[in-house]
């Protein structure tokens, strides 16, 4: 079984971001360890806070990375963005098969997984074998999509989780 890390980047906790991924990570044959990166408060805006530290390493240690964020201004939350400044660039995310899954309002920002938080994943060393996942946040329990998404990308994601270099 492979190990996933859900890293929620919504600023409301137990978000339907954070249901959305988890369903993501079940369906892939993942129980996750979820960091709800709000509830990591101010030691995010600095380094070498404890706190943020052992977020990073159960990351750093989960074979599988579910980078989770509500669409904000076309994009992922800047608080995401903060947590995911915490790993070295080319090497923080080494060997970790990265995804990039967002919630939206609407299908007008479908690609901002792909186009704004993919290349971030890629920049810290994650493999990503796998288009990005968006969904809507009123219908992502029951719309399909994520049926559709892991059948054709959950082979790749499971074969690159478990020949990766750890």
């Amino acid at each position: 079984m492979v190990t996933a890390a859900v890293v929620v980047g919504n600023p409301k906790p137990a978000s339907r971001t954070r249901d959305a991924a988890e369903r993501l990570a079940a369906a892939l044959g993942a129980d996750p360890t979820v960091i709800e990166v709000a509830e990591l408060g101010p030691g995010l805006l600095g380094w070498g806070d404890a706190a943020v530290a052992r977020a990073v390493g159960i990351v750093q240690q989960a074979d599988i990375v579910i980078a989770a964020s509500p669409t904000f201004k076309g994009t992922y939350t800047g608080l995401l963005k903060l947590f995911l400044d915490q790993f070295a660039t080319a090497t923080g995310l080494a060997g970790r098969v990265g995804i990039p899954f967002m919630l939206g309002a609407g299908p007008a920002h479908a690609l901002a997984p792909e186009l704004t938080l993919k290349p971030v994943l890629v920049e810290l060393g994650a493999i990503a074998p796998a288009q990005g996942l968006y969904q809507l946040d009123s219908r992502y329990a029951d719309d399909g999509s994520l049926d559709t998404w892991i059948e054709r990308w959950a082979p790749a994601v499971l074969a690159a989780a478990t020949v990766k270099e750890k």
